[in-house]
């Protein structure tokens, strides 16, 4: 494992290094193709000058609740669904359908129905990050040993414990990995709808810099996003192993 971030590192390190060579070398304007120096100054100045703090902290309490609603939406509705056949085959197309539309498109929709500011782009987040935990929570919900549910029907377990102790713990692992795609999705959601209609937050900013030719500063809130995703992302890879190893606990003194 430490071999492995070790040799990301490098990696990561050595791209940046031809970066830098290939915009000195070919004396690229900081306006096409600015120097990782260069955007690091920028990001420095922008973090050190206060200027950057409310736009972040702003788009992190966007991506934060539109990904619990959209989740919370994901595992109820994927329960739901998983649950029942019937309803699995009549609302799934509709799901489908809610997933094909283009978000961006749907944006001056949003913006119509709920204003402007934060419920929007909360909106948009939570409806790309619920698919995610629904098509993943229903999945697992279908497919649970049959073994294991014959043997819980024949203890008269009831339907809330067969869900609880067997369909949930089992699926975790699935449950888990639509989390992970979810916490993704919820940076794209959330900075594409401040893209429109917003005058605050990180996506607001990339087009206030695209606006002022300052490719520098663009440059430097990706790396904002780009870190600060990657950080949910790890996260979220966290609490899978932590819950794991609950699950599996539980389960060891289940069967003992």
């Amino acid at each position: 494992m430490k071999r492995d971030v070790l040799l990301s590192t490098l990696l990561g390190l050595a791209g940046l290094a031809a970066w830098e060579a290939t915009v000195r070398m070919g004396h690229t304007s900081p306006l096409v193709l600015p120097a990782p120096s260069v955007v690091a100054q920028s990001l420095w100045q922008a973090l050190s000058s206060g200027y950057l703090w409310p736009h972040i902290a702003h788009t992190l309490t966007e991506v934060v609740l539109g990904l619990l609603l959209g989740a919370s939406m994901g595992f109820v509705g994927g329960v739901v669904l998983g649950e029942s056949a019937r309803l699995h085959g009549v609302l799934m197309p509709y799901v489908v359908i809610s997933q094909v539309v283009p978000k961006l498109a749907l944006a001056p929709l949003f913006i119509v129905w709920f204003g402007f500011g934060t419920l929007p782009t909360v909106v948009m987040t939570a409806l790309i990050c619920f698919f995610p935990l629904l098509e993943n929570t229903a999945t697992c919900m279908q497919q649970v040993d049959a073994h294991k549910l014959e043997l819980f029907r024949m203890l008269r377990a009831s339907p809330w414990q067969t869900l609880w102790r067997l369909k949930l713990p089992a699926g975790l692992p699935h449950l888990m990995a639509g989390l992970r795609v979810a916490v993704v999705l919820a940076w794209v959601g959330a900075v594409v709808g401040e893209f429109i209609g917003a005058s605050r937050g990180l996506g607001a900013l990339i087009i206030a810099a695209q606006g002022s030719m300052d490719t520098p500063l663009m440059f430097a809130v990706l790396t904002v996003i780009t870190v600060l995703g990657l950080a949910f992302y790890k996260v979220s890879q966290w609490l899978e192993r932590r819950l794991l190893d609950v699950s599996s606990d539980f389960s060891t003194r289940t069967s003992s």
